[in-house]
Order: structure tokens, then sequence, then C-alpha cells
């Protein structure tokens, strides 16, 4: 078959580039499924899903992507991806033997996208943003992307935006589905010692300042005071970022504040008179976010970035308040903000102001199910895209 004018120019473009991948491992007996996530797209939703197909469907899962995902699960396997050269590709596809492609993003390899359909490989596109050409791929190819577009059986969109930009390219099958389902963020908690603490507790108004850096403490400490003035009853569940400091933390709240300060560490209870409560260790956070319904995170104000996974509170139900620092959770914190699922603050005075609207319970409540909300998208989306692998695949063995 005689290649487009778009085709030969790509090709022609790619040959500084073809270079042969490093050792691939080895290729495990049985189905394989091939999932491609381009440049620093966020992995947990292609992770999930790769645990997805081997529960379901009892597939190997070869993920490939710049960086390999932080999980330790038998049955995945990471590598680069080969350059987008025909030798490449067809070296590629011949040493693993995927029996489905998925590609998320909207990342279009030419050479695969056609050396996938000669050999009447499904392709799907997941989290489908944008249509473009293999990152780092600039230069005038006719037609090339349409072309390539019409070897994807279903591109499932994060939202219609994206969706028309698909079908602008020439796409055949679209759908505007949203985001894939990521790993569940809901931390676990000791059922009895939450309703200790919270029969203690009872009623009072709770917030939870979590992993707070030494910078950090005189503004979360400024906020409390400022609360204090209007929820007279509030205690704060403060979690230093280091467990060492809860010491001398409970002594200046005590010496320079006059607040009575009750340390899990001591076996110490918060009566209806602690003001301050401060745990021992950083592994009960699920303990804490299903007591607090509000929660700051730590080292996003001052600090080099947020020291916890926003998704964490969100799953719980707690509502959100975070610095412009979010560190190595930007993406999360990108969805939580567009979604209106947490609050970002700019400075000690905006975190003080924050925590005094919040303790409206009305406000709060709104801002943790938008959280929560964002935080258990994606279950129908996944179990979609799982039904069309099996119905693709299912036959084979």
């Amino acid at each position: 078959m005689a290649l487009s004018l778009g085709r030969r120019l790509y090709n022609f473009s790619n040959r500084r580039d073809a270079l042969r991948a490093a050792a691939w491992g080895v290729r495990p007996d049985g189905r394989l499924i091939w999932l491609h996530a381009p440049g620093n797209t966020p992995l947990g939703g292609i992770i999930e899903f790769a645990r997805r197909l081997h529960k379901d469907l009892g597939a190997i899962v070869l993920i490939t992507s710049d960086t390999a995902p932080e999980t330790d699960h038998p049955v995945l396997i990471h590598s680069l991806p080969p350059p987008d050269t025909l030798k490449d590709v067809q070296a590629f596809l011949s040493y693993w033997k995927p029996s489905l492609i998925l590609v998320t993003d909207g990342e279009v390899r030419p050479v695969l996208f056609s050396e996938i359909s000669a050999r009447g490989l499904p392709l799907l596109m997941a989290e489908a943003r944008m249509p473009y050409l293999t990152l780092g791929r600039e230069g005038w190819f006719p037609g090339l992307l349409r072309e390539a577009l019409q070897a994807v059986r279903v591109i499932f969109a994060v939202d219609e935006s994206a969706a028309r930009l698909f079908r602008n390219a020439g796409a055949n099958s679209v759908k505007p589905s949203g985001r894939m389902e990521e790993p569940s963020s809901a931390l676990p908690c000791h059922e009895g010692e939450r309703m200790v603490l919270a029969d203690l507790i009872a009623t009072r108004p709770v917030w939870l300042a979590a992993a707070v850096p030494e910078a950090e403490e005189d503004a979360v400490i400024a906020a409390h005071r400022s609360a204090l003035r209007l929820a007279h009853r509030l205690l704060l569940i403060l979690v230093p970022d280091d467990p060492a400091f809860g010491d001398r933390l409970a002594r200046r709240l005590e010496d320079a504040e006059g607040w009575t300060v009750a340390r899990r560490e001591l076996e110490q209870e918060p009566t209806a008179e602690t003001e301050v409560y401060i745990p021992d260790s950083a592994s009960e956070y699920g303990l804490w976010y299903r007591l607090a319904p509000v929660t700051f995170l730590g080292g996003s104000l001052f600090g080099n970035g947020a020291l916890r996974n926003p998704l964490e509170p969100a799953a719980l139900g707690s509502a959100i308040l975070h610095g412009p620092r979010p560190g190595r959770y930007g993406p999360a914190f990108a969805r939580l903000g567009a979604t209106r699922g947490a609050r970002a603050v700019a400075t000690a005075a905006d975190l003080a102001d924050a925590l005094s609207d919040l303790q409206a319970s009305d406000r709060a409540a709104r801002l943790a199910h938008a959280a929560w909300a964002m935080a258990s998208d994606g279950v129908e989306v996944t179990e979609e895209i799982l039904a069309l692998v099996r119905s693709l695949i299912g036959g084979e063995t």
C-alpha cells in the first residue's frame, strides 16, 4: 500500500531517532494488554485500570511511560515505548504480542497506529484531552493526524470539548466520558478508636492541620486563634510533619497561647477543655480525616509542597484547604480546583479567613461533597472501557 505524503514526510523526519529499545525484560506467558501513557501523564487511572484488567480478565499488563509507576504489582510490566519507526514498532509488537492497545491523553503515533491496524489489533484511547503527534514531532505532515486516528476503534474523551477536538481532527468514534477511576485514596482506620474519639469529641467542631512543617506553625496557630473567636469549642488536631516535634509544639501552645493541649503519645484524651490535640505518628491519617470535617494540608502554604495527597481527605469527606504550593500533587489539586472541591489560600490571613468561613457547616459540606465526588469519579468510565475490552478480546485464551 502506497504511503501518503504526510506519512512519508513523518518517516523521513523520524530516521534520526531510530534507536532500539534497551532490554525489555521477560514476556510472561498469557494474554497481554498494552497501556501507553505519554509524557508526564498521571498514572493513577491507568494503574487502577491495569489492576482491573488482571482481576477481571486475568491479563498481564504492559505499561509504557517515561517514568515507572510507583507500584510493585506482580502482573504489571513497565517499559519505555518504542521509537515511532517501522522497525522499532514491528520489533516491539512482535516481542510483546499484545491482544489490545490502549493509549491515554491523546498522543498519536502514526507508524504504531498503522502497524496495529495492519495486524488487526484493537486500539483504544482513554482520558483523551486533545490529539497531537508524538511529542517532539513538529512539522508539516498533511493529513497524517486524520489518517492515524482512523485506526482507533473508540476514543473516550475527558469531556465534550475534548471530544470535539478529536472529531474535528478526523476521528470516527468519540465518546465524552471523563477520566478513569484512580486507586482508592480512602485510608483505613481502627473503627474502635474512631468510635471512642468521636464520642469524646461529641458535637464539637473539629479541623485538622495535616503534616505541618515548622515554617507553617505560626499560620496554623493564628488561624485557630481567629476561628476560636467564632467557635469557642473548636478543636484543632495538629499533626506536625515530624512527630518528634510534638513535645516542643505542645509546650509552645501551652506557654505562648495558654491553650489546653492533649498529646496522644502520653495517652491523653481530648476533653471538653482541650483546644489542641497532637497525635504522635503519621500512620493514623485515616482516623483524623474521618473525625475532622475540614483539613488543611501542610507544606502547601510556605513549605516545599503539600506533604499529603489531597485525595486522601477528599475520599473521606473532609473539606480541603491548601496553599499555592501543590508539590508533586499538582494534577490532583488542579482537578479538585476545577470541580470546586478544595479552597486555595495564599497567606496566613487567608487561611484564618477560610477556616472561619468553613465553620458554617453547610459551606464545609458543599466543599467536602465536591471533593468526594471528584475522588470517587471514574468508576462508570472504567466499567464501560472494561466491558469494551472484554468484548474485543473476550474470545482469546
